[in-house]
């Protein structure tokens, strides 16, 4: 049994303007060790899914419409909101985009870090705020134990997300979601915190890790599988090699050709996608890529295409055999 499954899930905001349809029947699941990466352009629902998975969706104007999500076998959007908060930080615990607003402000970083051990792990004050010191040491703030009843303000921004990461790790959780951990940092940092994450889950072993991100060259390094979504849906599903040696639906090839390269494989100009992502208050019928791609057939404007696999474990939502260049 995975350590946690997705199913079909559905998220969509209602507002003035009408339905938002942020994430349409979405699946996938994680076993204990591995890392999966969830890949796609801004607004395409990568952070909407995993926060309806924590149940953190600001309701309203959100609200999960279907679906599971299954921690070893129980439906995290059937149980109280007690039983989700205990889940929340101690089996699963999340890395957020921007440490600065993640961070409570008028809170010094033992506060914080000290809190998730207090109300998960029993400890009293003392234990609490030597393990925070330990904690910080592990993932390279200098002089820890000087550092600690100061305020997030009094942290760089690498700094600050490094903090973010020994919060996210006070209990050992069985899975680390990390929503574009190094969007906001500079690229010096951001290999920094990518190499650390991968060190502590090698250290730690059985810990499962869901990256999320916009940067295929970092999905590239850190991950065995991948999905990549486009407007709420997953469109191709592989491992690593498969996605970026094979891609094999339209955007996924998009998307990998207008990465710059450092070899010699690629001569040509990088390309470009034309267009605009569709809008999500009113989706068209077929594929949400048909105004966008450049094989498209009359059935993709008809028909939202279904996952299907290609080969084994490589799944795409497409009509069209990129390679070939006809309809399926």
């Amino acid at each position: 049994m995975a350590l946690l499954e997705v199913r079909n899930l559905e998220t969509q905001f209602f507002t003035q303007d009408g339905v938002v349809k942020a994430v349409n029947g979405v699946s996938w699941s994680i076993d204990r060790g591995e890392t999966l990466g969830i890949v796609g352009e801004s607004g395409c629902g990568k952070s909407v899914s995993v926060l309806s998975i924590m149940r953190l969706i600001p309701q309203p104007p959100g609200k999960i419409v279907g679906g599971q999500v299954l921690l070893d076998g129980m439906d995290l959007l059937k149980v109280s909101g007690e039983e989700i908060r205990k889940v929340r930080g101690k089996r699963i615990a999340m890395i957020f985009q921007d440490p600065m607003t993640s961070l409570n402000p008028v809170l010094t970083i033992n506060q914080q870090i000290s809190e998730c051990l207090t109300l998960h792990m029993g400890m009293n004050k003392g234990q609490a705020r030597q393990r925070t010191i330990e904690l910080l040491e592990m993932v390279g703030i200098p002089e820890a134990g000087d550092r600690l009843d100061d305020y997030p303000h009094q942290f760089s921004g690498g700094m600050r997300q490094r903090a973010m990461i020994a919060m996210a790790l006070s209990c050992d959780p069985d899975i680390l979601i990390a929503d574009e951990p190094t969007t906001a940092l500079d690229v010096t940092i951001q290999a920094q915190i990518i190499a650390l994450v991968k060190r502590l889950r090698e250290g730690i072993g059985k810990m499962a890790v869901i990256w999320i991100t916009h940067d295929l060259g970092i999905i590239a390094g850190i991950a065995e599988r991948v999905k990549v979504m486009y407007a709420g849906f997953i469109v191709e599903a592989a491992g690593v090699k498969g996605v970026y040696g094979d891609p094999r639906h339209p955007y996924t090839k998009a998307l990998l050709g207008s990465v710059p390269r450092l070899d010699e494989v690629r001569k040509e100009r990088l390309t470009t996608i034309e267009g605009l992502p569709p809008d999500l208050l009113a989706l068209p019928p077929g594929c949400p890529f048909y105004p966008r791609c450049d094989y498209r057939v009359d059935h993709c404007r008809e028909e939202n295409p279904p996952l299907r696999e290609v080969s084994p474990g490589h799944e795409i939502a497409c009509w069209v055999d990129v390679r070939r260049g006809v309809e399926w």
